[in-house]
């Protein structure tokens, strides 16, 4: 058997490498993306060689309350040029019009490597140096430390900044508008292209040269939004360049932020910064540092964003992804902080009163019970004294919430299923519209919304009887009894898996990975039996090594490849793609049924996710999958459920072994 220590190794060497070959083919290293975050909704995004390809990439990308709630690129890229003798060697690439690439800095690049910070060494003739990006914590600020390891001569440094001063979801392009206006700071600028923006203050930790030389450059290229089917060219606005002169074994940091540096603490604080990162040299260490960019704290508020570069807080998202991205790391306080939010959100929901939180897609029909899910998982890994002492009200009173038919869209019927209305509105995770209706009209009896409430029900029974609440606790439980007969009557089907939907006397005979849900959780109305019968279907059709799909490739309307524009992928989201974050619930599903003898056979199908940390958003784990090989990853760069269940999955196999 694959011992679990497999994936959280002690190594020395570096396990996030990419040496010349790869880093000067661009056909490799566009598709391969970093992101680096603040956890108050700043980040910085880009490739590995700091080639742009999305309008979402940028140097320094910052919310901006004051406008909207989008986050909004400030700079989008910076160019280094090395100047020795006269002569000039620019170290940047961007995509121009009509795929082409200038000025071609990556053929400088001899490696990159993203163990602890994003590290490129460039050898241009006799020079060799070396950059270093990190964002700070707690402040919008990129830092980035430049480094002359060799230099046979004379050697000066030239930093060019390309703004944009937009939101994410829009381009800029060259306009009269736009405010050239500067003013000198410390070893620096400060500037503001449009009002309602906050400055931009650029600055070195090393006396400077600023050279203004405005202009706009122009027709710059997306390809990952042509791919998409969206618009993909706009022009930047570079107002002139910083030009510092560096000696052999020098370094100098370049910051970039809303506010004014100390620029005779700049080293100092980038040192600090950078020894507090924890280092990505395991595929375990790796899914830690991306499960902490997740992390949005705003004011007292703590959110979980769904994913980057384009989500935001989803309530779903949030409490399916919070046990794995904080109790299987140990990380109690951040889980409690992140609920303390979302109790807010539930409570001004149940109330029906509008809320302060930011927190979307509260109202649909499965969200409370995922948030009473969410709370039995702090249970099992903290306490159960500990979960009723901070929760025991808040899941009662979800229970009797929907017990009382209260729910906008959740209705409880005599047979003591849930009813939900899935027809003109999307009532699931499977929420791909298209023409303004859901791709998948799941409707009536869903699966895992009645797997859910049995497993609300007889959790809350249970949490009550332990702690004296006898009456209500019998009251539960006499109703998941009730619940369980009906949930086997009306989706187990004579081949032994279980309907995705059943809306009257018309049950859905696709094969989809929801039935999985019921032999997952801990309370399930399903016999061990049914329970293989269910792991045994989604393991012959439905999984694969990136994940479980969204549709068995024999049932109608797969489609397994997520791509093209909107509405193509809008039709795909759903019907056919592969999903890590199910895979989490399927190996804890698999588990249930084989016990300690499907340990190896769960260990090795982690394998087909460590595989991934040197590709897509490197260290993380994308949106989804195609259905189909070669597997390839598709939309966000980096999502949270997914890495919250392949960090619970390391949980539970430790727990087992």
């Amino acid at each position: 058997m694959v011992s679990f220590v497999y994936y959280i190794p002690e190594q020395t060497m570096s396990y996030l490498h990419f040496d010349k070959t790869l880093m000067t083919n661009l056909e490799e290293t566009l598709p391969r993306e970093i992101l680096r975050t603040n956890r108050s909704g700043a980040y910085h995004c880009t490739t590995i060689v700091d080639c742009n390809t999305r309008k979402y990439h940028g140097l320094l990308v910052i919310p901006v309350p004051e406008l909207d709630d989008d986050p909004h690129v400030l700079i989008s890229s910076l160019d280094e040029t090395v100047v020795q003798h006269g002569a000039e060697f620019n170290l940047g690439l961007h995509q121009y019009w009509g795929y082409n690439f200038s000025p071609n800095g990556n053929k400088y690049i001899r490696e990159f490597d993203c163990d602890k910070i994003p590290t490129t060494k460039y050898r241009v003739g006799g020079v060799v140096l070396e950059k270093e990006k990190l964002f700070a914590h707690n402040e919008n600020r990129i830092l980035i430390r430049y480094t002359l390891l060799d230099a046979h001569s004379e050697t000066t440094l030239r930093l060019r900044p390309y703004l944009a001063f937009r939101s994410v979801r829009q381009f800029t392009h060259e306009n009269s508008q736009a405010s050239r206006d500067y003013q000198e700071v410390e070893n620096g600028i400060k500037t503001r292209m449009y009002p309602g923006y906050p400055e931009l203050f650029m600055q070195t930790s090393k006396r400077c040269q600023f050279v203004f030389c405005p202009d706009w450059y122009r027709k710059f290229e997306y390809s990952k939004e042509l791919e998409r089917g969206y618009d993909f060219n706009e022009d930047l606005y570079v107002p002139g360049y910083f030009e510092v002169k560096i000696e052999k074994g020098e370094s100098i940091v370049f910051s970039a932020g809303d506010s004014e540096a100390n620029v005779k603490t700049l080293k100092r604080t980038f040192t600090v910064e950078a020894n507090r990162r924890t280092p990505r040299d395991s595929f375990y260490h790796c899914l830690k540092n991306s499960a902490h960019q997740f992390h949005n704290k705003q004011g007292r508020y703590h959110y979980i964003l769904a994913g980057y570069p384009w989500f935001k807080c989803r309530a779903r998202d949030m409490f399916i992804a919070l046990p794995g991205l904080t109790l299987a790391l140990g990380e109690k306080d951040e889980f409690e902080s992140a609920m303390a939010t979302a109790r807010e959100a539930v409570n001004d929901f149940l109330k029906n009163r509008e809320s302060k939180c930011k927190i979307e897609e509260i109202d649909k029909p499965d969200v409370l019970l995922w948030a009473v899910w969410s709370i039995q998982q702090y249970a099992k890994f903290v306490s159960k004294k500990s979960a009723w002492d901070k929760y025991g009200k808040m899941i009662t009173d979800i229970v009797e919430f929907i017990r009382l038919n209260r729910h906008r869209n959740c209705f409880l019927h005599e047979n003591a299923l849930l009813h939900v209305n899935g027809k003109e509105v999307a009532a699931t995770w499977m929420n791909s519209t298209a023409s303004g209706s859901p791709v998948v009209p799941r409707t009536g009896y869903v699966v895992e919304v009645n797997a859910l409430w049995y497993n609300a029900q007889m959790f809350v029974a249970d949490m009550n009887r332990e702690f004296g609440k006898k009456e209500i606790a019998a009251r539960y439980e006499s109703m998941a009894a009730k619940t369980a007969v009906s949930f086997k009557n009306v989706f187990v089907n004579e081949y032994g898996y279980l309907f995705d939907f059943v809306d009257g006397m018309n049950p859905d005979w696709s094969v989809r990975p929801n039935m999985i849900f019921a032999a997952a959780f801990d309370y399930s109305p399903l016999d061990l039996r049914q329970k293989k019968n269910v792991v045994d279907i989604v393991t012959k059709e439905l999984l694969t090594p990136k994940g479980v799909r969204s549709l068995s490739p024999k049932s109608f309307g797969y489609n397994p490849n997520y791509v093209g524009p909107q509405r193509e992928r809008d039709y795909a989201y759903h019907q056919g793609t592969a999903w890590p974050w199910l895979a989490g619930f399927y190996f804890e599903a698999y588990l249930k049924v084989f016990r300690r003898s499907g340990l190896a056979f769960v260990e090795r199908q982690m394998i087909g996710y460590e595989d991934e940390m040197t590709s897509h958003c490197v260290g993380s784990l994308p949106e989804l999958f195609d259905g189909n090989p070669p597997f390839r990853g598709r939309g966000a760069v980096s999502f949270a459920m997914n890495v919250a269940e392949i960090l619970r999955t390391f949980k539970i196999i430790k727990q087992f072994e």
